[in-house]
């Protein structure tokens, strides 16, 4: 489980180095937002779901020019470093992705890059993004699956028994999960990257710099010690391959869409209908008008 009250704190202080490392977020950014051209719907308001320093609602303002785009990311110091020379501005929240303070049915288009690793409920956010899209409107994600930083937690593994890498969520439970919250037609898919650095310790500082700080309830939590890092250094080294230490990413895209109006919503696998009570038919008993 994540401890999530450090969430918001480690990418907030991470907000004047994610920039300077963001180049594998950024690579999976720009394959998600190729595949804006998947969508045949009508975008006038667009949701950037952990929207970080702006970088991609830029892209979308652009993209869907007039639209009107919303940031929203926990981290408060991250929003301040958006752009503010976009015309229209981008509005920014600063909101968790599972409560979101927005209305129901207010945007055509919720795109969200690398949030939900990030997220101690993603049932929360897929019910909450399915509220508050439009019927017939488009979510579509990145996340990341189990097969991440594999080398990582293998290294780790060899020399402590406390866990250091989170345990990503399987691509065909996202699915499920989007169909019990009421998704209509979700379409998964899924690609292995494989990003190389000089030095494990440059592997691991540029994840400090973009906030992917160990933030699991179970973490150790007293000091790792330098013969144990030695230890998973050695370990990881043996990784190498051409001169290079690897770091894989299994990138999960998803897409998904929100029902035609009048369709129940869904909690917890449950259908909960709602309707204005003055659009009832009267209801008649055998015996005439019920009062």
């Amino acid at each position: 489980m994540l401890d999530y009250d450090r969430v918001a704190a480690g990418f907030g202080a991470a907000a004047a180095t994610c920039e300077r490392a963001a180049a594998g977020p950024r690579e999976i950014e720009a394959r998600l937002l190729d595949r804006l051209g998947y969508l045949e719907c009508d975008v006038r308001r667009v949701l950037d779901l952990g929207a970080g320093t702006g970088h991609a609602a830029v892209r979308l303002a652009r993209h869907f020019a007039p639209a009107r785009v919303v940031a929203l990311d926990l981290a408060l110091p991250l929003l301040r470093r958006i752009p503010g020379n976009q015309d229209p501005p981008i509005s920014g929240i600063c909101a968790d992705a599972a409560a979101l303070p927005l209305a129901d049915a207010s945007f055509d288009l919720v795109c969200s890059n690398l949030v939900l690793p990030w997220c101690a409920d993603p049932g929360a956010v897929f019910a909450e993004v399915r509220r508050v899209l439009k019927p017939g409107g488009a979510f579509l994600f990145t996340t990341l699956g189990p097969d991440t930083l594999t080398e990582l937690r293998s290294s780790w593994a060899e020399c402590d028994d406390r866990p250091h890498v989170h345990p990503f969520i399987d691509m065909h439970l996202l699915g499920d999960g989007l169909l019990q919250c009421g998704f209509s037609d979700p379409v998964m898919d899924v690609e292995l990257l494989t990003f190389t650095y000089r030095s494990v310790d440059q592997l691991l500082k540029d994840l400090k710099d973009l906030g992917g700080r160990n933030l699991l309830s179970d973490r150790r939590r007293s000091l790792t010690g330098k013969k144990r890092f030695a230890a998973m250094v050695a370990a990881y080294e043996r990784r190498r391959a051409d001169g290079r230490i690897p770091a894989r990413c299994e990138v999960i895209y998803g897409l998904a869409w929100g029902p035609p109006a009048g369709q129940p919503d869904r909690r917890d696998g449950m259908e909960i209908a709602t309707f204005p009570v003055e659009h009832l038919k009267r209801s008649r008993s055998p015996g005439g008008d019920r009062d």
